[in-house]
């Protein structure tokens, strides 16, 4: 089997390398309760993680309201999660043996890329915690740029500053937002089966690869 040709592998982070969902859903729930609202159940909000913080706190209202939420609305749920996600975004754990992953992804010869769509202010915290930053070359967070995933601009850029054409690039995710991101940008995608992905079904044809870990990637590319 002809392995795939990149000199950059990319990961996502919430679903991916680390089990955020728990966190998101204490910070979600607070937000709900300050608003007067019920609390959702965990696994509700997990379906809501993938396109962005602001996504997710539109969801969530949306459940609790019945409707869209307005503007106004939205003006005051958002700093009641961030401030309460802001508390607990560094105790979310990585995924087992994703250290040991991107050490044999480094040692085999390929640069690192973290991308998220999740704020810089909560994404490089999480990283640092979780004892993950070092092995990443570049960071890019959901608002790095001014667009983020399913949006190709973050892998792009990420491509530029390794100088690399983007069809030398694979991008290791989770959900339907990673695979639609690499494919609008026109490179690999590979998905793992355990993160967020709100329910879609990833099948071979939709991505280039379906791998357990983010480990076994290493078998699967060469420079």
């Amino acid at each position: 089997m002809s392995k795939f040709k990149v000199k950059v592998v990319m990961i996502d982070l919430d679903g991916t390398l680390v089990h955020t969902a728990p966190e998101i859903a204490q910070a979600a729930n607070h937000m709900l309760a300050a608003m007067g609202k019920p609390q959702l159940a965990a696994e509700q909000i997990q379906g809501f993680i993938g396109e962005g913080a602001q996504i997710l706190i539109k969801r969530c209202l949306n459940h609790a309201y019945k409707a869209e939420p307005t503007s106004e609305l939205l003006a005051k749920a958002q700093p009641l999660f961030f401030e309460a996600y802001a508390k607990v975004v560094a105790e979310s754990q990585p995924y087992p043996n994703v250290i040991e992953a991107l050490i044999a992804i480094k040692a085999a010869g390929f640069k690192l890329a973290c991308i998220t769509n999740k704020p810089e202010a909560f994404t490089l915290p999480l990283l640092k915690q979780s004892q993950l930053l070092p092995y990443f070359d570049v960071v890019v967070s959901g608002d790095t740029l001014k667009k983020k995933k399913p949006d190709p601009d973050q892998i792009i850029y990420i491509c530029e500053q390794f100088g690399i054409p983007v069809n030398e690039s694979l991008l290791i995710g989770d959900s339907k937002t990673d695979v639609e991101a690499a494919r609008n940008a026109g490179c690999y995608v590979f998905t793992v089966p355990y993160g967020y992905n709100q329910g879609y079904s990833m099948e071979i044809g939709a991505v280039d690869a379906l791998i357990d870990h983010i480990g076994d990637a290493v078998e699967l590319i060469a420079t």
